[in-house]
């Protein structure tokens, strides 16, 4: 063996390692609907209220084919977007106030948590009488949902934040930026991520809350529309839809915020 393949190998190995964990995440739900298509095939059921996925196949490839499925995945995917953007925006700035501040957390934090308590759902007819049933009282249930994850993410990472590292950080004699830049947003980055991804999830979730009544479009309507007409195929391909742009989204923040986090010597990295 020459000098140059140990080198060629070790470059092949993270490749495959990149191909096969997708893959290895894949084999569950893919294994089941086999499992499943094969049972409704050999007569053990005969997949009406669960489609077997050749069913539903068919489906998604109907509604492609008539433009319907573009349409509502555009119309949801804009509402989780817009929803996501302000709950960020909402969450991050109060969990950063009510991290630094104590006197500010003791009179707004219990409040923001009794609030947080409140089913998605019971927030609906209050949106719908204040903003109507058009698209801002969709995008505010959607903020809504979103806040809470993130605002408890920035405020739990701030008040976590190890005194013994601002301590060395006045030491060096840092400015308020500096610190910020240096000590604070290095600290509290690991938990934002994690508080955006509960956060995106959340946003995923009340935004079927908030197609459910009053929508014409959407992927939630597509909901409605199945279980009124008697199609569960048609239900069952928009809840696959959900979670297939659902993970994708989710996969796509953590990409975006991997090269911050590159710093961080964590067990599991690297598995």
């Amino acid at each position: 063996m020459t000098a140059a393949e140990p080198a060629a190998l070790t470059g092949e190995q993270p490749s495959l390692a990149r191909f096969a964990r997708p893959a290895l995440g894949l084999a569950l739900p893919v294994g089941l609907a086999i499992l499943w298509e094969i049972a409704v095939r050999m007569g053990f059921s005969d997949g009406r209220l669960v489609p077997p996925p050749s069913r539903i196949w068919a489906t998604l490839v109907e509604l492609a084919a008539a433009g319907e499925l573009q349409r509502h995945v555009g119309v949801t995917v804009a509402r989780v977007a817009a929803g996501f953007a302000f709950g960020v925006a909402a969450g991050t700035i109060l969990g950063a106030i009510t991290g630094y501040s104590a006197l500010t957390r003791r009179l707004l934090d219990p409040t923001l948590q009794a609030l947080r308590s409140i089913p998605s759902i019971a927030w609906v007819p209050l949106f719908i009488l204040w903003l109507g049933i058009f698209e801002s009282s969709k995008i505010t249930l959607i903020a809504v949902g979103v806040f809470f994850p993130v605002y408890l993410g920035v405020m739990g990472a701030v008040v976590s934040v190890d005194r013994k590292i601002v301590e060395v950080g006045r030491v060096f004699r840092l400015s308020g930026a500096q610190m910020v830049r240096r000590i604070l947003l290095p600290a509290v980055l690991p938990a934002y991520v994690i508080a955006l991804r509960s956060g995106l999830g959340l946003g995923w979730m009340f935004v079927v809350a908030a197609e459910l009544l009053g929508a014409s479009e959407g992927l939630g309507y597509l909901l409605v529309d199945g279980q009124q007409l008697g199609k569960p195929a048609q239900i069952v391909a928009a809840i696959v839809v959900f979670a297939v742009i659902g993970k994708t989204t989710d996969w796509i923040l953590s990409a975006a915020a991997a090269p911050f986090l590159r710093w961080e010597d964590r067990y599991g990295a690297k598995s």
